[in-house]
């Protein structure tokens, strides 16, 4: 296989806004113990598989920031193999390679989850109790409806498409990525990446991983090579192995 980038979408792990079956929008929940014990178990997996990240973007809110720094933690003390540090910097030597390496990383606010207003922080039964005719609307329908406060799914596939498009400017064949976000703009950043003029419904469960291989040197070919798909490789999609051990 070819020099490609590689990228690793990551779903945060439990919150206790998740285990209160809460509508946490940008609420910052930090994890739960359940959800401390699936990042260090997905810490684990990435160590056991050699996965390390040469660049990390994460969503800001806490359940996402804690998530990323458990990895990181472990990462950083881990020494770099001399074959991954081939694959992600070939100006490294072989005389640094037992040392931690310094990771960056990135917190962009495009990672963030849906900005669902009035909604934030409730529950189900207490938005019904606190919005009944709204509740009622939303319930009977199947089309969007504006919860007021909120963000539209015009401007979710706005920030997504905004965050592909600075992936592919700022990073190269040789990169491998960590992003680690939220499932409901998870589903749209999928959906864009993989050039879907709809965004489609994805049950990522907590740690879920998503992960693509692609050429970012021939992306925006034109030519009959969109349809190579030796170019454009999905490896792995709502992968949740690592909690099962």
């Amino acid at each position: 296989m070819h020099r490609v980038m590689k990228l690793l979408f990551i779903r945060h792990a439990q919150s206790t806004g998740n285990q209160e079956k809460r509508m946490q929008g940008h609420g910052d929940y930090a994890l739960s113990s359940d959800g401390k014990q699936q990042a260090e178990k997905l810490a684990h997996s990435l160590l056991a598989e050699a996965w390390y990240p040469s660049h990390i973007y994460s969503s800001p809110l806490k359940r996402t920031a804690e998530t990323t720094q458990i990895l990181l933690d472990h990462f950083q003390t881990a020494p770099l193999p001399a074959a991954v540090s081939d694959l992600i910097d070939s100006a490294e030597t072989a005389d640094v390679l037992d040392e931690p390496r310094a990771i960056a990383v990135v917190y962009a606010d495009e990672l963030k989850e849906f900005q669902n207003g009035i909604f934030q922080g409730l529950t189900w039964a207490e938005a019904v109790s606190r919005y009944p005719d709204l509740c009622r609307a939303l319930e009977a329908s199947p089309d969007w409806i504006q919860i007021p406060g909120a963000e539209t799914p015009q401007a979710a596939r706005n920030r997504a498409h905004q965050f592909i498009q600075t992936l592919f400017e700022q990073h190269q064949n040789g990169d491998q990525i960590w992003i680690i976000t939220h499932s409901w703009i998870l589903q749209h950043l999928v959906a864009e990446l993989m050039g879907c003029d709809r965004s489609w419904r994805l049950r990522a469960n907590n740690t879920a991983l998503f992960e693509f291989w692609i050429d970012q040197s021939r992306w925006h070919c034109s030519d009959q090579n969109r349809f190579n798909t030796d170019l454009w490789q999905v490896r792995r999609f709502n992968d949740c192995h690592h909690l099962k051990t």
